[in-house]
Parts: C-alpha cells; sequence; structure tokens
C-alpha cells in the first residue's frame, strides 16, 4: 500500500461512540439479545436506518418489520450489527464514484444486493458466520472511497478509465494505476478501527481466500463468490453468475442453497 493512501486512512475519523457500543455488546460473550435492542434504540435516526434496510424487498419478508427487536429476532444479532456499522460507516465518508463509472446510489445499491445476496445464501445454513459476513458484505466496497480519492486528487481518471477497460479487472485496475487495491483498503481502514480480526482478515483475503487465516477461509470465500456475482455496478449477469457458480464449485460451497438464494436475493 502507498503512503499517500495509508495517510488518507489514519486521516478518518474514529468510528462514532454508537459503533462502539454496538462493537462492545456484540463482542461480550455475556450479552444479549435485549441487550443489543437497547443499544439500537437508544440512537433514532440508527433505529430508522436500520428498519428501512431490513424492511428491504430483497429480503422478501411478507410483513413490514417496524421495531429494532423484531428486526433482530428476524435476522439475528450479527446481521443487524451489519446493518448498524453500514450506515454508521458510511456516513464517515464523502462519497464520489464517478471515476468507477458508477453514482453513489450505484454503489449504495452495490453493498445492498451484495449484502442481500448473502443473507439469502447464508443466514439458516451458514448462520454462524454471518456475525462476519453481514457486515463484511455491506463494508468491503468502501476502500473505493479511499482509491476514487486519490485517482481524483492525482488526475489519473483517464489512466484509470483506460485500465479497467483494458483489463476487465477493477482491482487490478487500482492496483496498476493506484498500487492498492479495495479488499487491502478496506481492511486497512477497519483494522484502524479495531474490528475482530476475523472481519478484517476476511475482508483482506476475499480475493484470494486461501490466503486468509484457515478460520477465515470459508468466509472469505462465500465473500468471493459473492462480489463475483453482482459486479460494481450492482447488476448481477449471466456471465457473473456463471464465473460465481465456478466458484462455488471451487470451494465445494452448497450450489443448491445458492441458486436458491440466487432467485429470491437477484
Amino acid at each position: 500500500m502507498t503512503e499517500e493512501i495509508l495517510k488518507k486512512i489514519k486521516q478518518l475519523p474514529p468510528l462514532p461512540e454508537s459503533a462502539m457500543q454496538i462493537e462492545a455488546v456484540y463482542q461480550d460473550p455475556n450479552s444479549s439479545f435485549n441487550d443489543m435492542v437497547k443499544i439500537l434504540e437508544k440512537d433514532p435516526l440508527l433505529t430508522a436506518d436500520i428498519l428501512k434496510a431490513a424492511n428491504s424487498p430483497l429480503y422478501g419478508f411478507s410483513r413490514e418489520i417496524n421495531a429494532i427487536s423484531q428486526a433482530v429476532g428476524l435476522f439475528g444479532m450479527g446481521t443487524v450489527r451489519g446493518f448498524a456499522l453500514a450506515s454508521i460507516v458510511k456516513k464517515s465518508f464523502t462519497l464520489d464514484l464517478s471515476v468507477y463509472g458508477i453514482s453513489n446510489d450505484m454503489f449504495s445499491e452495490l453493498s445492498k444486493r451484495q449484502h442481500a445476496l448473502i443473507t439469502a445464501w447464508c443466514m439458516r445454513k451458514e448462520n454462524k458466520l454471518m456475525g462476519i459476513l453481514s457486515p463484511a458484505a455491506f463494508l468491503v466496497e468502501i476502500g473505493k472511497v479511499i482509491i476514487a480519492q486519490q485517482i481524483m486528487l492525482t488526475s489519473k481518471e483517464a489512466e484509470f478509465k483506460e485500465a479497467m477497460g483494458n483489463l476487465q479487472d477493477v482491482e487490478a485496475a487500482e492496483m496498476q494505476v493506484v498500487g492498492t487495491n479495495t479488499p487491502e483498503v478496506s481492511a486497512t481502514i477497519f483494522k484502524l478501527w479495531k474490528f475482530e480480526e476475523g472481519l478484517v482478515d476476511t475482508i483482506a483475503h476475499c480475493q484470494e481466500p486461501d490466503q486468509a487465516l484457515e478460520e477465515d477461509k470459508k468466509a472469505a470465500q462465500f465473500l468471493h463468490v459473492v462480489r463475483i456475482a453482482i459486479p460494481i455496478n450492482g447488476v448481477a449477469t449471466e456471465a457473473s453468475i456463471a464465473a460465481a457458480k465456478d466458484l462455488v464449485t471451487k470451494y465445494s460451497l452448497d450450489m443448491e442453497s445458492f441458486e436458491n438464494a440466487l432467485e429470491s436475493a437477484v
């Protein structure tokens, strides 16, 4: 990672107190469902953001979720933690993703769709991983914000656009033009903010899961598949889904549950 990018990361503000409280409750083995609900209910704006996210048609619930306790009950603490952190973290950044050829709304939709797919795929059969996968799916792309700022600061927009066209690989283009990529930047941000090692490791190695710690490999594999299935514009295509299915086979993950998740979330 370049010194310029690392400097930008170190200049980011610390996480708000609300995020620290959520993390403290989530990481405490003695905390309960009610402890998480109480912390979230203290912040009406955050509560509204979580309920708005939880009521997205992407999750397929037939009835409206109108209370935090209901959201935690349906999704689990790990997934609601993801909703909360996504809302808090994204408000810490000034977004301009135009160098990637996408709008801020498209960037938001990208993370929502990646999260919806990983939730539909993993929430039942891999629920123990959702504490990592939920925030990872929402936040893995946040490194693009820092990379975009650096590209604009150094007036390399045209060079980056050409690299994306030639390489047909966003992360490869980032590495060529800026000297780092989205997973590395995102992981560095969350390491600085003292998120748990498993989340940082999963994000850092979501392009190369075999390099993750043994206990994080499966989560990194799931995240890799979802990022391939739903590319940067947030729209899954026949080609992206075929490539994702190749990875499902390569990693010996459950193909049937992945196909079911595609039907409900894509």
